[in-house]
């Protein structure tokens, strides 16, 4: 069965073989589907809940 892994940023699905993983120097694992999640978390360092395209931007909005 194919396993699918899930956006660290936004929460979207991530097929095998595609997405990049991030490791920290903490040893913690950060997945990424895109350029635009990695940039917006490790480098701009904004928050997800705040953004309109990601899924926990809905479940913070009542």
């Amino acid at each position: 069965m194919v396993s699918t892994r899930q956006c660290s940023f936004c929460g979207k699905d991530i097929l095998p073989g595609t997405g990049l993983m991030y490791v920290r120097n903490d040893g913690s694992l950060l997945w990424f589907c895109s350029s635009k999640c990695r940039k917006s978390m490790l480098k701009l360092h904004r928050d997800p809940k705040k953004l309109k395209w990601t899924k926990s931007y809905l479940g913070a909005k009542p």
